[in-house]
């Protein structure tokens, strides 16, 4: 299992540990269900603009439905350290297409010996 790298130097891959919370934003993001993330507990409240955004963003991508990321999506995805957090970009997939040119861009805190996830935007690079 990888460990988080605290190196601005190096864009690394996500731990393996951030995995199930990272699927879960992007389930509820494919799920359209309200606030994105709302219910689990290691992530920050997102504000509802942002939501809408995010929500915006896939609308404005085309006739895309948003899928849990494969586990394959984990090889392009990335984690850069920023100082006090990670920055990470999660490459989002689509049944149409599989592998989209859209990301998640969220941010991973250590909180004690857990992590905090906040929301930033989804978007095509």
């Amino acid at each position: 299992m990888n460990e988080p790298v605290k190196d601005a130097a190096l864009e690394v891959p996500i731990p393996e540990a951030w995995w199930p919370t990272l699927k879960a934003v992007v389930d509820s993001l494919a799920q359209r269900d309200g606030i994105i993330g709302a219910g689990l507990p290691s992530v920050d409240p997102v504000p509802a603009e942002i939501s809408q955004r995010c929500l915006q963003a896939v609308d404005d991508y085309g006739a895309a439905t948003l899928i849990t990321p494969p586990d394959e999506s984990w090889n392009t995805s990335v984690a850069s350290w920023f100082g006090d957090h990670w920055r990470c970009l999660i490459d989002l997939w689509t049944e149409e297409e599989g592998r989209s040119d859209l990301v998640l861009d969220i941010d991973v805190f250590e909180h004690g010996p857990e992590y905090r996830y906040r929301l930033n935007l989804v978007y095509v690079p």
